[in-house]
């Protein structure tokens, strides 16, 4: 039975994804007038974006080291301290560069602030609980990408580009408060293991390198020489990283976590799940209003069906996986959203409103109910004194997955128009159907798993009556 103590920390953590989430996204709307305040040229503020999801993607592996060796509140208050006031010091720069560090400082609390708050959730809840209690830490991080674009153009219309960053501080002073008061002392390990300083160079390096290489391809025009660079010599590392991570006595990730098969299975494929659910709010936007003609307010509008989707399925999740399984639910998810996916690249301007509405609201459903399972079922067999390594390297995989989706979107778009008339319309629906055989592909790795995958955290009665 998860108590109110329990349930409140996961709204809380749930909360800091939010936020972390949206400021990796909510800049680029605001970007034009960020680039004429700073005096800078707008191409010059992806940095900005760039700064962020870089930090985020080195510092996460380092989360759960941290907490065992300082323990969960201190991390958690001081990574949402650290967030808070580099929100505010973003706010306050005045020159590009002031802006980047600040951006810096922002991922570095960001990094620390979900994957520890995570952790403290899910280590202290019976397997019963599990399914609820991600629920509550997942649902808000789908909802960031929806609504950042929206979000962005009201806050710029109506106000300035400062409040994108000076709208966290009263959120995180709220979310340190309550902390404050949630978080419980005496939980570091007694004796934590010695820093895997090589798994630190090696893993880090390499998923830096890679998101980087990810922000050089979602540019108008990649520079070929730096791009290739890049990737290859990031591919390179975390390749070593791996083959040290499998050898080291106490590495960075703890890669044995991956002979659990549902965690395994969620790792591959969430991390590739969260290509087509980051890539569809980034192109429906871009089709909308680049192909259809439609003004940014019709366009948010109707992208916001998503976010619709989201929250109307979340009461139905937990009793749909009771019901059917986690297997089955994933299989149908997946598969609803290629279909779905597939059809939104077939509309076109004469498609009726209200059937492209629709088909927005089921992506949101099926985006929901696949990451959902994806969360939970991998955690559902772990061992609980891997817990915690399960958690870093769902963090890690998480934030990797979410990073590389605009390049994946842009990488499917650049396809569709290397096609004969692919400048045009049939670019959108190359991409959009490249991202549905994504979806396929994680259909197959579902029907894989086992039909008793998770069973552990569904509930007693009805895992009784499935056997």
């Amino acid at each position: 039975m998860i108590g109110p103590r329990q349930r409140n920390t996961a709204l809380l953590v749930s909360g800091c994804f939010f936020m972390e989430m949206l400021d990796g996204t909510i800049v680029t709307t605001a970007s034009p007038q960020i680039a004429a305040a700073l005096h800078a040229r707008p191409a010059q503020i992806g940095l900005v974006i760039t700064a962020y999801l870089l930090t985020l993607a080195v510092l996460i592996p380092l989360s759960g080291w941290l907490a065992r060796r300082l323990g969960n509140r201190i991390v958690f208050l001081s990574a949402i301290a650290v967030f808070t006031l580099a929100s505010a010091g973003c706010a306050a720069s005045a020159s590009l560069a002031g802006l980047v560090a600040m951006r810096v400082l922002q991922g570095a609390g960001g990094a620390m602030m979900v994957p520890v708050g995570r952790t403290m959730v899910v280590s202290t809840a019976a397997k019963q609980d599990l399914l609820r209690i991600t629920s509550y830490v997942v649902w808000p991080g789908l909802l960031a990408p929806v609504a950042a674009p929206l979000a962005g153009g009201l806050i710029t219309t109506y106000a300035s580009w400062h409040w994108i960053f000076l709208i966290n501080v009263p959120l995180g002073a709220v979310a340190f408060a309550a902390a404050w008061r949630l978080v419980q002392r005496g939980d570091q390990a007694a004796a934590p293991p010695p820093l895997d300083w090589a798994g630190v160079l090696l893993t880090c390096a390499g998923l830096g390198g890679l998101t980087y290489a990810a922000h050089l391809v979602s540019l108008p025009s990649p520079p070929p020489a730096q791009t290739a660079v890049a990737a290859v010599a990031s591919a390179a590392l975390l390749a070593a990283s791996i083959w040290h991570l499998r050898r080291a006595p106490h590495p960075l990730l703890n890669l044995r976590t991956l002979a659990v098969p549902t965690f395994r299975v969620a790792q591959f494929g969430g991390t590739a799940y969260w290509f087509v659910v980051g890539a569809a709010p980034f192109l429906l936007p871009l089709l909308f209003q680049t192909r259809f003609g439609w003004s940014p307010v019709k366009s948010g509008a109707v992208t916001a069906f998503i976010f619709a989707g989201n929250v109307g399925i979340k009461p139905l999740t937990t009793p749909l996986i009771n019901r059917f399984g986690f297997r089955w639910l994933l299989v149908a998810s997946t598969a609803g959203t290629a279909v779905v996916i597939a059809a939104l690249g077939f509309t076109t301007a004469a498609t009726p409103l209200p059937v492209i509405a629709a088909l927005t609201l089921a992506s949101g459903v099926t985006r929901s109910t696949g990451l959902t399972v994806y969360s939970t079922v991998g955690l559902a067999d772990m061992a609980p004194e891997l817990m915690r390594d399960a958690n870093t390297m769902y963090a890690t995989s998480m934030q990797l997955g979410a990073g590389l989706a605009i390049a994946v979107a842009t990488v499917a778009l650049r396809a569709g128009g290397l096609l004969p008339g692919g400048n045009g319309r049939t670019a959108y629906t190359v991409a959009f159907c490249l991202l549905a055989l994504i979806a396929l592909g994680n259909m197959a790795g579902a029907l894989r798993m086992d039909r008793a995958a998770g069973d552990r955290a569904r509930r007693p009665a009805v895992t009784a009556a499935a056997g």
